[in-house]
């Protein structure tokens, strides 16, 4: 018997429970051997629920594919991955909280996922690209969030990214014209246009909501960012494919003479 297998055999499930006590008040309700570590969670089996609403998006067979989780959180689509075979997952968050959640989890599952502590501005030091990014439950707690998927269209898409953001405001996606007149204003009082709510202090208690965007807003950012969206299997979910930009921070103005 190798170190690994018995230290599975240890965790029983009463051993799974006081890790998970000590591991803090989880996000992600995974079920670790029959132990649910957020079994009271306020959305119910929380991400599973939300998964079951787009996982027939995502290719069942993931084995050649590498797939980079950013703001992993307790790993839930890191593990959800390799369990579809995907040759090597990275997973990073800046909270080393969900990261020992994280890989507690992964442990308990036998996952083979490696674990970084970064955020999603420091995806430059990871040094390599991904078949598959995964973005989700991130983009509304960033103060840059337009700057965060320049960033990882940059320096570690490959092909596809799995977007997500909560979302408020309207549904609606109105057809957007390449200019507009400085004296049109009536555009943006339509709820099809790409709106960003700020939130100065708090929504739902959480002072880390910064900025949510409405479903048109979902799309221009990508689109401007050098995603193309595919598919939109969820109602604040994005398939995107990766887009050669010449310049994905904007356009460059020439100097007037």
């Amino acid at each position: 018997m190798n170190a690994q297998s018995s230290t599975l055999e240890s965790l029983t499930q009463d051993r799974i429970q006081q890790r998970v006590r000590e591991l803090g008040e989880w996000f992600h309700n995974l079920d670790l051997r029959g132990v649910k570590t957020a079994p009271n969670h306020f959305l119910g089996n929380y991400p599973q629920v939300k998964f079951q609403q787009f996982a027939h998006a995502i290719p069942e067979d993931l084995r050649g594919k590498t797939v980079l989780d950013i703001g992993c959180n307790a790993g839930f689509y890191s593990i959800e991955m390799k369990r579809r075979g995907a040759d090597r997952v990275v997973a990073i968050d800046f909270d080393e909280c969900y990261l020992a959640q994280a890989r507690f989890a992964a442990e308990v599952n036998e996952a083979d996922i490696e674990f970084r502590q970064l955020s999603v501005y420091d995806v430059a030091q990871i040094g390599e690209k991904f078949d598959i990014v995964i973005f989700m439950g991130v983009l509304y707690h960033l103060r840059h969030p337009l700057l965060a998927l320049d960033l990882i269209h940059e320096h570690v898409a490959g092909d596809l990214l799995l977007f997500q953001s909560m979302q408020r405001g309207s549904n609606a996606v109105m057809p957007l014209k390449e200019d507009y007149h400085f004296w049109e204003t009536e555009v943006f009082e339509s709820p099809g246009f790409p709106q960003m709510y700020f939130i100065e202090k708090k929504y739902s208690g959480d002072n880390t909501n910064w900025w949510i965007p409405n479903r048109a807003c979902s799309e221009a950012m990508l689109r401007s960012a050098g995603f193309d969206v595919i598919e939109h299997p969820e109602e604040e979910v994005f398939i995107c494919r990766t887009r050669a930009m010449n310049n994905s921070f904007g356009t460059v103005y020439p100097c007037k003479p």
